[in-house]
């Protein structure tokens, strides 16, 4: 392994610099690299014989130091999101257990992602892969001397982890945060001397709504908002309160991002789409569908034949590039509706609705139907000045082909998230029942 992600090499590049700082207390990484030689005493590590380690990933030392351990050791790590339940850990660990032993020895770690049927499939992660993407996030990000990457995303995510590989080969600080708190995140900020944070976009609405006089401190130098689309309303808004947005794309499949705002565009991210193809990075779209190809791509799927590097990885997403060579993300591949035999594009249908007057988030679905084969519903969440539906109707016809219009609507407090923060796309459909039709207008030409 490289000594970029050894924590014992670290201690001998940077054994007096701060790397981890956990509320008011500090680590080094001396520090933290004798803990880890503890933990992999305790732990019994040995020679890897390919079974991944299963590892509840709390934002703790105690995950960090044990993550940095099984890393060390070359054993692979199985990242378990600790708000799952336990049925659904179990229903993890069987389909690691049927996939068996990973034959790969450059296997780092395995996150488990929901392809298009909605069963988990294992993503192996390596080495390789990890350096490649963070050597790419160093060539547009920069490092500096004094930086300390917020990591208030779960490590079971890649957004998470990939947070503690990057700055493991930065030989920069981490501050762990226990979880997301949009009331504490200014806080953080000043008190911890956070100059980088990754967020997704419902994380930076809610900030944006708590702290309406806040102003980012200088030393916070880029917000990597990523996750889900980041709506143009949302992007405009952050950089009219000068904050330093960088908009990133990629997928778990890809160890994050391969698509990214230039740095130097941070307070103009809204121009870029998801950005620019980051550098080592290959990214094409054929037939509007996003294919990558690169070292950070995964070495495959647990259980399943390894990727041939030299193949491209279709994504399942949906998008193009415009003119200027930035990459504008459309909607995944499973959230496509079919209408008609017209294909409808949630996140385009979703950004229109967002910019509407009165409307503050809006999640689109599709609704079976036995002429049309599906329908457009949406779920809005509304401030005090809601839109008639005549304003809706007028504001949608003006900005929307026919078939993309939603038929039916309901009002909702909040969005349905996942656990990473994201929409939860497959639970709108629980709000099939609460829709009612949005009342029309008879219009020429229609």
């Amino acid at each position: 392994m490289s000594d970029a992600l050894s924590i014992l090499a670290a201690a001998r590049d940077a054994g007096s610099s701060t790397a981890l700082r956990l509320g008011e207390r500090s680590l080094t990484f001396g520090q933290v690299a004798d803990m880890v030689r503890e933990r992999m005493g305790s732990l019994g590590l040995g020679k890897s014989d390919g079974t991944p380690y299963p590892l509840v990933a709390t934002n703790t030392l105690e995950t960090v130091v044990a993550f940095y351990a099984l890393l060390e050791a070359r054993v692979p790590v199985l990242l378990l999101h600790p708000r799952q339940t336990e049925a659904e850990h179990r229903a993890v660990l069987d389909a690691c257990r049927r996939a068996g032993r990973i034959a790969n020895a450059d296997a780092a770690a395995v996150i488990h992602t929901s392809g298009t049927t909605g069963e988990p499939r294992g993503v192996v992660l390596t080495c390789t892969g990890l350096i490649a993407s963070l050597r790419a996030s160093a060539a547009n990000l920069g490092w500096r001397d004094d930086d300390c990457w917020l990591l208030a995303m779960s490590i079971a995510r890649v957004g998470g982890l990939s947070i503690l590989t990057r700055c493991l080969a930065a030989r920069c600080s981490v501050a762990v945060a226990p979880a997301f708190d949009a009331r504490k995140l200014p806080g953080w900020i000043e008190q911890q001397r956070i100059t980088l944070v990754s967020l997704v976009p419902t994380m930076l609405v809610q900030c944006l709504d708590l702290h309406p006089d806040w102003q980012p401190p200088p030393a916070l130098r880029a917000i990597l908002l990523g996750g889900a689309a980041a709506p143009g309303p949302l992007l405009r808004r952050a950089a009219l309160r000068r904050f330093p947005v960088i908009v990133t794309y990629g997928c778990t499949e890809t160890c994050s991002q391969v698509v990214s705002t230039p740095y130097d565009e941070r307070f103009e991210s809204a121009r870029h789409g998801a950005g620019r193809v980051l550098g080592g990075a290959q990214v094409r779209v054929v037939d509007g569908r996003i294919e990558v190809r690169g070292p950070m791509l995964m070495a495959g799927y647990h259980g399943e034949p390894a990727l041939d590097p030299q193949l491209w990885f279709d994504t399942g997403d949906l998008g193009a590039f415009d003119e200027h060579g930035c990459l504008h993300v459309h909607a995944r591949r499973a959230d496509l509706i079919v209408t008609g035999g017209e294909n409808v594009y949630p996140a385009e249908v979703e950004r229109v609705l967002e910019a509407c007057p009165g409307v503050i988030a809006a999640g689109v679905f599709g609704v079976p139907d036995d002429v049309w084969g599906q329908t457009v519903a949406a779920a809005l969440v509304v401030d005090g000045d809601a839109p008639t539906d005549q304003v809706l109707i007028e504001y949608i016809h003006a900005r929307l082909a026919r078939h993309k219009r939603p038929r039916g609507i309901c009002l909702v407090t909040q969005l349905p998230q996942t656990d990473a923060g994201k929409l939860d796309r497959h639970a709108l459909s629980t709000l099939v029942d609460a829709l009612r039709p949005l009342r029309a207008v008879s219009r020429p030409g229609d």
